[in-house]
């Protein structure tokens, strides 16, 4: 049997415990005429009566004796449950955004360390190469590569980041005239800028003739260039601070120099919208590993 509309069960709960649909509706916040209306739409959808209707009384039916119990430990158990899920602490969520390459190379190797020492805390990982709106919710926090201009947004500077020739140390590529005879593995940039880190910039800064920049081998994802010169393909020119893994485990090393300072990696958050404390959590631990990472830079 299809259950009669919850409006009728709550009109004929009230009523009954009451004896009147005076009061059932005051309860209700509704008239009489309607606890009326609706406690005789129960019972035409039932097929029983559940009150005997006298002058300025209603008294329960048998029916009505026993429907009223039954209701009533509905509703009251209904109340505990949602009472209970209202009192639950929610936990915390920040939605952190960053481009494809920087998400999978620089912050998926450290997400373990941050779980750990904030369990409570559930942290997404936005991944795109769009301008998020922090503004909208879609993300609480996002790393933005370049100078900006950020409008309505607090931003605050993390690390400059430098590029470098990385190869797999198997290649063998000892001098900068190794270059001459080597694959260069090229990244697109999806916007011109004469500060892009390009070989035709990095040879010229080395002072090296006699390299095509042009040649080669180009991808559009910057991880596929880092595993490229991991297997070997050929030397990169790539941002010492997504290919740090690789140079810790020695899948990739920097033969020889100069390095490029590049763009600033800055982290933003909107001004209309104040920090939760989660989000200064993140905050915190994101100014730690980068200030960990270029001490280790340094060392390098």
């Amino acid at each position: 049997m299809k259950l009669p509309p919850l409006a009728t069960l709550r009109a004929f709960e009230a009523a009954a415990r009451h004896l009147s649909f005076k009061r059932a509706a005051a309860e209700l916040h509704v008239t009489p005429t309607a606890i009326s209306h609706q406690v005789r739409q129960l019972e035409e959808a039932i097929g029983v009566r559940l009150f005997e209707r006298r002058t300025r009384q209603v008294l329960l039916t048998a029916e009505g004796q026993v429907l009223l119990p039954v209701l009533r430990e509905g509703f009251e158990s209904f109340a505990r449950v949602i009472d209970g899920l209202s009192r639950r602490p929610r936990r915390a969520t920040v939605t952190l955004s960053a481009t494809p390459a920087f998400a999978a190379k620089w912050l998926v190797p450290r997400i373990g360390g941050f779980r750990a020492l904030h369990p409570d805390i559930d942290l997404t990982l936005l991944a795109t190469l769009d301008v998020v709106d922090l503004d909208s919710g879609a993300a609480d926090l996002a790393l933005r590569y370049g100078d900006g201009p950020y409008p309505n947004l607090i931003v605050e500077t993390l690390v400059t980041d430098r590029f470098a020739p990385v190869a797999n140390p198997r290649l063998g590529i000892k001098r900068p005239s190794d270059l001459q005879s080597a694959t260069l593995l090229h990244s697109d940039w999806r916007r011109s800028d004469p500060r892009n880190p390009t070989w035709r910039r990095w040879l010229k800064l080395a002072g090296i003739d006699g390299v095509d920049p042009r040649g080669g081998i180009r991808f559009s994802d910057e991880t596929h260039a880092i595993q490229a010169a991991v297997a070997g393909a050929g030397v990169a020119l790539h941002s010492l601070l997504l290919v740090a893994e690789e140079l810790a485990a020695g899948t990739l090393a920097v033969p020889f120099g100069p390095e490029i300072p590049c763009f600033t990696l800055h982290l933003v958050r909107s001004r209309n919208r104040p920090p939760s404390e989660a989000m200064a959590a993140v905050q915190t631990w994101l100014k730690s590993q980068f200030a960990l990472a270029e001490s280790v830079g340094r060392g390098r």
